[in-house]
This record gives structure tokens, sequence and C-alpha cells, in this order.
């Protein structure tokens, strides 16, 4: 009851802090799964597993963070299992076997985990070296007859730090564990090291991998016109494609992509502009058949829309900008975690207060 609660209000402020898109095949998949998924956005990242699957995931967390007021009282709520980093605490080592332990009896059990192997957050625009964990406690699981699979999952925000943006988690196929199985004792870390560089495989197929963050307006740019071109909607695996494309450009022809990069930018700001949404709409040619219907819907927003704006500027001018106040010294990778956690809090708080204000002069 604790985790359907924790999820639905989880997932519902999750969906109203970015715009989530889920590409992933319509069932869950069953039995013992370890979800992986890259992790560039602090807490956000395994939140947003609530989105993507309905199972009870079993998440697996820093040690510090069990300490933490409110956090930690949630992450005890949900039997997260605490991983403890020599980074942390060189002492407490020792203490990760019992949590592999635990984490394969979940498998054994059928359960589902959540880890993210890149050990830590980070703002790198490509995929960071995978620790050995996640592969340990699959094939430690598998070892014992559990039919575990892994299931890579691929989170690209378009800009993670800011209100209303946009991210897409990518379900990629599921990794048969028992594949990789060690015929001998011998072969353990042969196994270990095949399975992490099959699930590091899986995770760049649902990621973007750039060399710079700078080359994400040019994949996005690129894959919406070629949308328009075809007809079609835009393409996850295909702006992965984009990706590694730009990144080949880069190496043959830096001076010439550099220029290309100028323009689809500054071409993609126009665009936002007029926010192109059909292929008709990128005309350069203003004709009262076009710009009249622009300027009529604009209008129409203005008016219709300015009520709302001054009443919503009224409820929260306050509250607001405190999220974005609370995040100002935040690293990259942490800044919407900040962000979402006070404006949860600040929301509550607000609407308590404001249901209170209207209960007493009611």
């Amino acid at each position: 009851m604790f985790y359907a609660c924790v999820r639905a209000v989880v997932a519902l402020a999750l969906r109203l802090f970015y715009r989530v898109k889920v590409n992933a095949p319509g069932e869950a998949p069953s039995g013992p799964v370890l979800f992986v998924g890259n992790h560039p956005n602090g807490l956000i990242d395994p939140a947003l597993v609530f989105i993507l699957t309905r199972r009870q995931v079993t998440f697996m967390a820093k040690a510090p963070l069990f300490k933490l007021p409110v956090i930690g009282w949630l992450l005890k709520g949900l039997n997260a299992l605490p991983v403890y980093r020599k980074q942390d605490d060189p002492t407490q080592m020792g203490r990760n076997e019992g949590t592999l332990d635990a984490a394969k009896g979940a498998l054994v059990q059928g359960r589902a985990i959540t880890i993210f192997p890149e050990g830590k957050s980070h703002s790198e625009p490509e995929l960071a070296e995978l620790k050995t964990g996640a592969a340990r406690i699959a094939l430690n699981a598998a070892r014992e007859g559990a039919p575990v699979r892994i299931v890579p999952v691929g989170l690209t925000y378009a800009e993670k730090n800011v209100f209303r943006s946009e991210v897409l988690i990518d379900q990629g196929a599921p990794i048969d564990v028992t594949a990789f199985l060690p015929k001998d004792a011998a072969s353990e870390q042969d196994a270990v090291r095949a399975l992490t560089e099959r699930v590091a495989e899986g995770l760049r197929a649902v990621t973007l991998n750039l060399e710079q963050w700078e080359d994400l307006p040019v994949v996005q740019v690129a894959e919406q016109l070629y949308a328009f071109r075809q007809g079609g909607a835009l393409d996850a695996e295909r702006l992965r494609l984009w990706a590694r494309g730009v990144r080949l450009f880069r190496t043959q022809e830096p001076a010439r992509y550099e220029r290309l990069r100028q323009d689809l930018s500054s071409f993609g700001h126009r665009m936002a502009l007029v926010q192109a949404s059909r292929p008709e709409e990128l005309s350069v040619e203003y004709r009262p058949g076009n710009v009249v219907p622009f300027a009529l819907k604009t209008l129409a927003r203005g008016v219709f829309g300015l009520p709302l704006f001054a009443l919503g500027l009224a409820l929260f001018a306050l509250p607001y900008p405190l999220p974005r106040m609370a995040a100002r010294r935040a690293e990259l990778d942490i800044q919407a975690t900040v962000k979402f956690l006070t404006a949860v809090v600040v929301s509550l708080g607000w609407w308590w207060g404001l249901t209170a204000v209207a209960a007493v002069w009611g």
C-alpha cells in the first residue's frame, strides 16, 4: 500500500515537472528482472522507473541517502537496499556483501530490481564506464536457477534541470543472463566482464552519446526536419543514429561541422519561435493565408489566457521562484532533484495554507 501511494504521487509529480515520453513494449517484463539505467539526473532517474513499470521494484541507493530526513524515510519504506561506496566511507565497503545477497535473493524470488551501474550521477554527454555490481548480482541469482533478464533503460533529457522540458524513457531489449553463466569458477571474472560489456552495449543502444551537449540541438533539429520530410513522427532510434553521425562528422570535418551546428541551432530557435509542428509552417513566405491565422490564434491565447496568467501569478508569485533559488548552487546533475523536491514541499505547504485561509474566510 505504501509503495502504491508513493508510486502514484511521484509519477504524477514527475509528469507535471517534465513532459514525459515512454518508448516501451505494451507489457512490462515479468519474472526476475534487473532494470539498469544511465544516471544523468540524481534522484529523478530512479523515480522515473515508477512511470516505466507498474511492478513493485526494489531500488538500490547509495548509503548516505538513507540518513537524510525525508528521503531516508521514503527509501526505508520502499525497502530499498543501501550500496556502500568507497568515496562515501571506505570502512563500510564490507557491508556490500549483505546488500548483494539481498539483491540476489529478491531476484530468486522473482522480483524486480533497479540499479544504475555507472555508480554515480553525472552530467557528461556520454555513458560512463560501468561498475560490475549489476552483472555480479544477476549471475549469482541465475546460478541458483532464476531466469534473470537485464532490461536496459535509457533516460534522455532535453534540458534535465528545466521545468516542463522533455524526457524520454526508452526500454531496450532484455538480456538473457543465463547465456553468460560461467562453466567453472576460473571463468567467473570473464563472465562478469562479458555481461557488463553486454549491458553497456544495451545502454548505448537506448541513450544518446554525444561528445558535448552543444551537439544536442543539432541532433534534435535534424530529426525534426527528417520527420517532416518523411511525414512521420519523431523516432528515438533515429535520434541515436543522428548522434553517431554527428560524432563522425565532427571528427572528420570539424570546421564544416561547426558551421552546420550554428546554422541548425539558429534554425531550431526560429522553429521554436513560430511553434512549427507541420512542414508547411516552415515557409518563409509571409502571406495573409498563414499570417492571419497565426495572429488570430496568438491574440486568442492572449485574451483568454491573460486572466489565467494573472490568477496564477497572484497565487504562485512567491512559491514559484523558490525551487530555482534552492538549486542555484547545486551541481547540474542534482539541480532537478533539488527543484523537484522543493517544488513538492512548497506546493503542498502553499496549497495547505490557501486551504486554511479559505476555510477561515469561508
